[in-house]
């Protein structure tokens, strides 16, 4: 499928080039501002299925921002508020009163500063991969990489940029070198760049009005994780969600937990259990051991694999035990359960799958409470204890606090007593259990 592309005009006399599919609530997503073309982008698969998704419930609403893919590209402003004009033109001519918005690396900080000027206008705001405060980006060996590249030999970035975003063994990799080199080319992308080295929204982050989800992939290297936990810290209602690899990776999972942001996922991240005020859930968090060091032995593309079965198992583990997937963290996952037994049987299974398993080695933490749910997500003192708990665990172990060896009694799980630890964040020492899963149950 291609949509019809149609055109309007800005403020300042450019056309921009915008394409619609779908009905119902809208959905406008911005690509790159370096890099976007709003007819060829149906051709990569990974973009084709998350619009498909998307169409099924929402108007998803593309524009090729001024200067690239379809929309006039000489065009002398490529600034900051010049793409914002570019979206309120889009807006109008679609006469939208209210829509989700979500902006992909430079698109995002776009999406930063449309949001902020128009409050009362976006109810949702996505920003995947975000690049906010260019000079982060800039420090790192990958993005000073990408620039030389693009200013030494256009065509031989243009024939590696796809691995960078998509994973040098993937055939969508090539795919994508032949869509930025439609959308572009060297010196506008450079304009592009210049323009970006001095975006820094830091002080306006707080401003954001919208629910906000921050989504980062740990395999485009050039954003890294500690940016997005920073910009998640300084937007209000704001939070992270961690995907393992780079966007070809977890598409199909991603675009679930994005549709369950913006409150159309007919299967809500969170559904174990009672929800609202009081509702006990048993929280769980896994974590694969050392896996920094990992990463440094093994190199990325083992270091990824390892990360994929981690994912697999867990997942397995949580339909069979009837377990609810919040987030993945990066290194693990975070999830929710209605009853401590489940969460506990849904643990040693995860450890027996993973000592099945080679060269994986995995903590887990569990802990029971009332957390508060958010935008499909689950905040508070039963979260963070949990996940301190989990943190304390060596690989291999499972650790419960007791209120969750309370919960579980006369269910058949062996617990050693570990007697009182003092965690990070908590005045009082907390005893903790360790469940003996390699033991028979009484």
């Amino acid at each position: 499928m291609e949509p019809l592309v149609q055109y309007c005009t800005t403020s300042d006399g450019v056309r921009i080039a915008y394409a619609t599919a779908g009905e119902g609530p809208a959905l406008v997503w911005l690509a790159s501002s370096v890099v976007s073309h709003v007819q060829l982008e149906w051709r990569q698969p990974s973009l084709q299925r998350a619009y498909n998704s998307i169409i099924a419930t929402r108007t998803l609403v593309r524009l090729d921002q001024r200067g690239i893919g379809l929309s006039d590209r000489e065009v002398e402003d490529l600034s900051l508020d010049g793409q914002v004009r570019d979206v309120e033109a889009v807006i109008q001519m679609l006469a939208l009163p209210s829509f989700a918005l979500l902006g992909v690396e430079s698109g995002g900080a776009t999406a930063i500063a449309y949001a902020i000027r128009h409050p009362e206008r976006v109810s949702h705001l996505v920003l995947m991969n975000p690049i906010w405060r260019f000079s982060d980006v800039a420090a790192t060996p990958q993005g000073q990489a990408i620039l030389e590249l693009v200013r030494q030999d256009w065509e031989m970035f243009t024939e590696s940029v796809g691995g960078l975003v998509f994973g040098y063994r993937r055939d969508e990799g090539r795919q994508y070198g032949d869509l930025v080199a439609a959308s572009t080319t060297a010196d506008v992308f450079l304009r592009g760049v210049e323009v970006m080295a001095n975006v820094d929204l830091t002080e306006l982050l707080p401003q954001v009005k919208a629910p906000t989800l921050v989504v980062h992939h740990t395999g485009i290297k050039y954003v890294t994780t500690a940016m997005m936990r920073d910009l998640a810290a300084r937007v209000p209602n704001a939070r992270l969600h961690v995907v393992a690899g780079a966007y070809a990776d977890e598409a199909e999972n991603l675009t679930q937990a994005i549709m369950g942001f913006l409150g159309e996922s007919e299967d809500k991240t969170i559904d174990a259990g009672p929800s609202g005020p009081g509702a006990v859930r048993t929280v769980l968090f896994t974590d694969i051991t050392d896996s920094t060091a990992l990463t440094q032995r093994l190199g990325d593309t083992k270091a990824q694999e390892l990360v994929r079965a981690h994912n697999a198992i867990v997942r397995e583990a949580l339909r069979a035990q009837g377990g609810s997937e919040i987030k993945h963290t990066g290194d693990g996952i975070m999830a929710s359960f209605p009853s401590a037994s489940g969460a506990l049987e849904c643990a040693v299974a995860i450890q027996r799958a993973v000592e099945a398993s080679e060269g994986l080695s995995v903590h887990i933490g569990l802990n029971a409470g009332e957390p508060v749910e958010e935008e499909s997500d689950l905040f508070g003192t039963a979260v963070q204890l949990a996940r301190r708990i989990c943190d304390q665990a060596e690989g291999g172990e499972i650790l419960a606090s007791d209120v969750v060896r309370q919960l579980a009694a006369g269910k058949g799980f062996l617990f050693a007593d570990r007697g009182e630890v003092a965690l990070r964040g908590f005045e009082d020492p907390v005893r903790l259990y360790e469940v003996r899963w390699r033991e028979e149950s009484a």
